[in-house]
């Protein structure tokens, strides 16, 4: 195993000395925006905010080092945030046992960590191949209206209560709307629009309209008078790095919380893959699903001794990550450096970002997140595909996100075996120009009446059984053929189930007096039939390579009295 393996980061580290500068406004860019979202996700997680700055600055390092994406950013995130609380709170009150909660909430990022890492080691990735398109490009649609509509109350200045839902957030908003705060809106819609004018207008520092946009925000807050027009900013951030502390591995806790490591272990996983592929599929990078299991598994680990709580990948960071112009995974550790300064010697100007002025950011940011072009090419192409996208797409607004994750891939899996368990069955002859055609494309396609000649482009596995037994089953009551070809060339694998069924037939059919035979039988396809011995049961001079040697190998078992008075003669060996 090579070192570039082992270490990833060695793949994009010669690289920085041509994308520093551009790593270098993403990183910072980044650092900004993460300070309110530190604290409000260790809020949601019930923990108290400097756990959310220790996240934020460890989790993205280790994950840039050892994950897969360029841009994918790791750190606390809303789904992991809301469902540790979900688990942990079933035992612990972390308004009466803070210490216990925190102590619990460390030791699950560690065990989610493992089950991470053990799902990557075991080449597990290519789970994350069943979440399709559809449901990526669904997600992140979703998650950018979730994340646009719940920075509305830092756009208007309205208070909304505490968990509001999707809904509840956009029925209080309206309800509530002659309470909006003029000051606070004329700063949030200020701030974006000098990001969307310097993004679109000012090519020399387009890059970073985030950043200049932010501060231009925070300046004008400070001239008009801040605080006292009811415009809210971050507010105090503790100035301490994260300590160095070993999680508390008790096993009656570990095993309590087992099964909820589980569940943080796969939502994180797909939420961070998923994550990966969204701006993938603008970046046009190749990810590693194995290595992107083995980066978050080790990010959990590591991060939970310097008393950090479960983490994924952050949709809103690392698509401002990716926005601000990021060409590799540096662009995460400048983001992370730049919080640990930050909180070491600007913790109290950084206290004065408003709110208003990040909520028009992310709104920008929420926008960028649905892709309509490729919502377009769905709708236009595939009425199933579509019908996946908008599941994912509602229920993310709608439901807990990985609710929808889950539903967008189920039923695109539901039609993925429902269109498989269909496969195409063509009859063939020759038509009048002498050459094998599908029966149902020309009038003219005459057929052999003691040999069947039939097409079958699927795989023949337990779903599609049914459906090819039925065909066989009208052929054999109404077809007078005692022989059957099949071209195989479209048969993709051959299951357990189908092939025990092949060898019931081809005795069935052996019984009446002729025989099955395949030509063009890929190997892949033959590998069941070999290994449990059903080949000797079918015939071993039944598989054919082409269908000429096919041919002339059955004309010579055809009774040659019907073949006298046949008048069809589509064979060479007919003449």
């Amino acid at each position: 195993m090579s070192l570039n393996k082992i270490f990833p980061f060695l793949n994009w580290l010669p690289l920085v000395k041509n994308t520093w500068k551009s790593d270098l406004i993403a990183g910072l860019t980044g650092t900004i925006v993460v300070i309110p979202m530190a604290v409000a996700f260790a809020m949601i997680a019930g923990l108290p905010p400097v756990y959310g700055f220790y996240t934020a600055m460890i989790t993205p390092v280790i994950a840039a080092l050892f994950g897969s994406s360029y841009h994918l950013i790791s750190g606390p995130t809303t789904t992991s945030s809301i469902v540790l609380f979900a688990i942990i709170s079933k035992y612990v009150n972390p308004e009466t046992e803070l210490q216990a909660y925190i102590s619990l909430a460390i030791l699950i990022s560690f065990m989610a960590g493992v089950i991470k890492l053990l799902m990557g080691l075991a080449k597990m990735g290519k789970l994350v191949n069943f979440v399709s398109n559809s449901v990526v490009i669904g997600f992140a649609a979703g998650a950018g209206i979730l994340i646009a509509v719940k920075q509305l109350q830092h756009v208007f200045g309205i208070k909304v209560p505490l968990g509001s839902s999707f809904y509840q957030i956009l029925k209080y908003i309206v309800s509530h709307i002659e309470e909006t705060n003029f000051y606070v809106l004329a700063v949030a819609l200020g701030t974006l629009l000098v990001a969307i004018i310097i993004k679109k207008f000012i090519k020399v520092i387009s890059k970073l309209h985030m950043l200049i946009a932010m501060i231009l925000g925070s300046v004008i807050t400070l001239l008009i008078g801040g605080e006292s027009l009811g415009i809210e900013t971050v507010g105090f951030v503790p100035s301490n790095l994260p300590p160095f502390e070993i999680p508390d591995f008790n096993f009656e806790n570990m095993y309590m919380l087992s099964s909820g490591a589980v569940i943080l272990a796969l939502l994180g996983l797909v939420e961070a893959v998923s994550i990966g592929r969204s701006i993938a599929l603008h970046s046009h990078q190749k990810l590693d699903n194995n290595q992107e299991f083995i980066g978050q598994g080790l990010t959990n680990i590591i991060s939970s001794f310097f008393s950090s709580y479960v983490s994924s990948g952050s949709f809103t960071r690392s698509s401002v990550n990716f926005q601000a112009g990021a060409k590799t995974p540096f662009s995460a550790i400048v983001a992370a450096i730049g919080l640990m300064i930050v909180v070491l010697f600007f913790a109290e100007y950084a206290s004065y970002l408003p709110k208003p002025a990040m909520g028009g950011i992310i709104l920008m940011i929420g926008y960028s997140l649905i892709d309509v072009y490729h919502i377009k090419k769905i709708i236009k192409s595939s009425k199933r595909e579509f019908i996946v996208l908008a599941v994912t797409l509602l229920g993310t607004l709608f439901f807990q996100l990985e609710t929808a994750l889950f539903s967008g891939i189920l039923i695109s899996l539901f039609f993925y075996l429902e269109k498989t368990s269909q496969p195409h069955i063509a009859v063939f002859g020759k038509n009048i120009n002498n050459k094998f055609i599908y029966k149902i494309r020309d009038k003219t396609t005459k057929e052999c009446p003691q040999l069947k000649i039939i097409r079958i482009d699927g795989s023949i596995y337990f779903g599609a059984i049914e459906v090819i037994s039925d065909f066989f089953a009208d052929l054999y009551e109404n077809d007078e053929s005692k022989n059957l070809l099949i071209i195989s060339t479209g048969i993709n694998f051959i299951d357990l189930a189908g092939a025990e069924w092949l060898s019931q037939e081809a005795q069935k059919w052996e019984k009446r007096g002729g025989a099955i035979y395949f030509v063009g039988l890929k190997i892949i396809s033959q590998d069941i039939l070999k290994k449990g011995g059903f080949i000797e049961t079918i015939g071993t001079k039944n598989f054919f390579k082409d269908k000429n040697t096919a041919i002339a190998s059955i004309y010579k078992k055809l009774d040659p009295s019907i073949c006298a008075t046949c008048s069809t003669k589509i064979f060479n060996e007919c003449k």
